[in-house]
């Protein structure tokens, strides 16, 4: 009879399910959008109540319509959005304020105010001081909400990332509880020792009574009553990390990025926790409990796939998102053109929230279809990035370059990153590979998966791309690239 593991997705604008089976095959996928609200410039929300609620949906439409039964589903995995922040009352379970989403720059004051704390954090939560994380999230709920702070103080409160508060409301409330990998995510936890770090939650003022247990990413943390059946909460794992396993990246020198609407690249480290001098930051992999803590180099790109939406709805110089690579294609090269798409600022390894967008080397020859190219091939460079970033760290070159999230499905722009980069792409045949990373450490805690030796058999490479231009060619357009990222810059 077949094993089957359920992975509820819960991405920044969508909830999804996907139930495998134990080949690693989909059998059956629901999803449904999930709503942003913006109540302010540079401010973004999201109802924790219609987060679960889109995602219990999702999980019992997946569910229906697998035609599986519930006593052959061993696992439910969860993997995340992460960094996005929410508190709730212990005694009701109601959250005291909306979820404040990663994207949200509201705490970029706070961040100002901890500058002489900059080095601290970096050195103890492998993080960049920057309003992206959650710790400066929590302590703005305490400072703004009508008594919220003497409820924290009285631990009345609870703070969670996604993971934790799906866990929380699956189990009734019974179970408070994150993993090493979203802990690492918050700028409160000490990578280092692998604990909630006392000095940063007393100089944020924020009561250790709110926090989560940390756990392993792979585990039975507790079992939730699906249509009468009791099945183990098995995975929970922040989508990157959760994408880095459901990859095959498990050992040091392996990488992946992830193309969705932005760009994130990791590579794993090992057992070495490398603390980045090039604009990186260090993070806690997917682990599997009694399983030593590893780390990875994390490289991260605001505005990735999200390029060619804005050609799509602001300029509207194509009218579906695939026809850019139709476009891409219909001029041998950009002309001379560079799009930076700075648009809220330039990530990693720049971290320059002054910068912004900018468009170069346009002439009167210069077509929508150079700007169409220039938009996708900047997904290319900023990656690349990213890649000679991590070079730099690790002392070696990155060799092969593992792929997944929508815009890896450009098969112009994949060639465009083997060639700039001069790596080999990998692209997976199921390129699902974030629910895939919960899925299979979910399996490894309940028996159905055996071993991270037998997953790498399941994995299987679909589309490879090799670099095809020489390296002078190379050169002269990254040389290129950088000028125009010089241009964005204010500093």
């Amino acid at each position: 009879m077949k094993k089957y593991v359920l992975a509820l997705d819960e991405g920044t604008t969508s909830c999804r399910a996907i139930l495998f089976d134990e080949t690693l095959n989909a059998v059956a996928v629901s999803g449904s959008e999930l709503a942003c609200y913006y109540p302010k410039p540079g401010w973004v929300e999201q109802n924790p109540v219609d987060i679960y609620a889109n995602q219990y949906a999702c999980m019992m439409e997946c569910l229906a319509k697998s035609g599986v039964s519930i006593s052959d589903v061993k696992a439910i995995g969860i993997t995340n959005q992460r960094e996005t922040t929410i508190v709730w009352d212990k005694a009701t379970g109601s959250p005291i304020y909306n979820a404040i989403v990663w994207q949200c720059r509201r705490t970029a004051d706070i961040c100002k105010e901890l500058l002489p704390y900059k080095d601290y954090i970096k050195t103890t939560t492998g993080l960049e001081l920057d309003a992206y994380f959650s710790a400066t999230k929590i302590k703005w709920i305490l400072d703004n909400v009508d008594g919220a702070r003497e409820k924290a103080e009285r631990g009345e409160l609870l703070f969670g990332t996604v993971d934790t508060w799906l866990v929380y409301k699956l189990t009734g409330g019974k179970v408070h509880v994150t993993d090493y990998s979203n802990a690492s995510r918050t700028m409160l936890f000490n990578i280092n020792s692998g604990v909630w770090d006392d000095k940063l939650l007393s100089i944020l003022n924020i009561p250790k009574s709110m926090l989560p247990k940390v756990t392993s990413s792979s585990e039975i943390y507790a079992t939730v009553n699906v249509m009468g059946e009791n099945v183990p909460i098995a995975s929970i794992v922040g989508d990157q990390q959760s994408a880095l396993f459901g990859q095959g990246c498990f050992f040091k020198g392996t990488a992946k990025s992830t193309y969705g609407t932005g760009c994130f690249l990791l590579a794993n480290t090992g057992s070495d926790k490398i603390d980045s001098k090039n604009g990186l930051i260090t993070t806690i992999t997917a682990n599997v409990k009694g399983e030593p803590i590893e780390y990875a180099l994390e490289g991260s790109v605001f505005v990735g796939g999200a390029v060619i939406k804005w050609l799509r709805d602001e300029l509207r110089i194509i009218s579906d998102s695939r026809d850019s690579e139709y476009y891409a294609t219909k001029v041998s090269d950009t002309g001379g053109v560079y799009v930076v798409p700075a648009f809220s600022g330039l990530g990693a390894p720049y971290w320059d929230m002054e910068a912004r967008g900018t468009i170069t080397g346009i002439t009167r020859g210069t077509s929508r279809a150079h700007i169409i190219r220039a938009g996708v091939e900047s997904i290319a460079y900023q990656t690349n990035d990213l890649i000679e970033a991590i070079n730099k760290e690790q002392g070696y070159n990155l060799t092969e370059l593992r792929v997944d999230g929508g815009a890896s499905n450009n098969g112009f722009l994949m060639q465009f990153q083997a060639d700039v980069s001069s790596v080999t792409v990998l692209k997976p045949e199921n390129s699902e590979a974030t629910a895939l990373g919960t899925a299979m450490l979910a399996g490894l805690a309940t028996g159905v998966f055996e071993s991270k030796a037998q997953l790498l058999t399941l994995i299987k490479t679909g589309a490879t791309y090799v670099s095809n231009i020489d390296e002078n060619k190379r050169n002269e357009l990254l040389k290129g690239w950088q000028r125009a990222v010089r241009a964005c810059r204010v500093k």
